[in-house]
């Protein structure tokens, strides 16, 4: 088992591109994909997947950084754990990232496999169905798209809500 990694095997060196490189790439990374919403979904007391996918960036990294703070933020997390579409919250984990975002560009979605909803357009609330919202926030696996309406770039991450059992099974053990 352990020559294998070190060239024992005698297997050709991976060095130019080759026929099959793409074909390898995207297998790579829809594996990494999966992986990560796993482990995502597999959060401590977790009920919801969230999916936070930041479309219309100046750039991969403001887009990224915006998601990151999105699925980090423990209201964020909370408000999909109670099913409210709360875009506030968004916007507001938003201003943490400390990303150039200007709110008044900005619209939100939240969507499921029963529907989607706007609740965010131009930095503000709009009228929206809140009882196809909650059933919307009540699947288990949730997506919040945010468009920054300011360039083409995006990114995607993944997290999981904060539920009670979260904080019981964290606040219950000592170190």
């Amino acid at each position: 088992c352990c020559g294998l990694a070190n060239g024992l095997a005698g297997n050709p060196v991976i060095t130019a591109k080759g026929p099959d490189d793409n074909a390898f790439v995207e297998a790579l990374r829809a594996l990494c994909v999966e992986l990560a919403k796993k482990m995502a979904s597999d959060g401590e007391g977790a009920t919801h997947l969230i999916t936070c996918t930041v479309t219309g960036a100046g750039s991969e990294q403001s887009a990224e950084t915006v998601a990151k703070s999105v699925i980090g933020s423990a209201l964020t997390k909370a408000a999909i754990f109670g099913a409210d579409a709360n875009w506030g919250r968004v916007l507001c984990a938003m201003g943490y990232a400390k990303a150039p975002v200007r709110p008044e560009y900005v619209d939100v979605k939240c969507s499921s496999e029963v529907g989607e909803v706007l609740v965010c357009r131009q930095g503000s609330g709009v009228d929206f169905d809140e009882a196809l919202a909650k059933s919307i926030l009540s699947q288990d696996e949730v997506v919040i798209d945010v468009n920054l309406n300011e360039g083409e770039q995006q990114a995607t991450c993944w997290g999981c809500d904060l539920t009670y059992d979260y904080v019981k099974i964290n606040g219950d053990y000592r170190t």
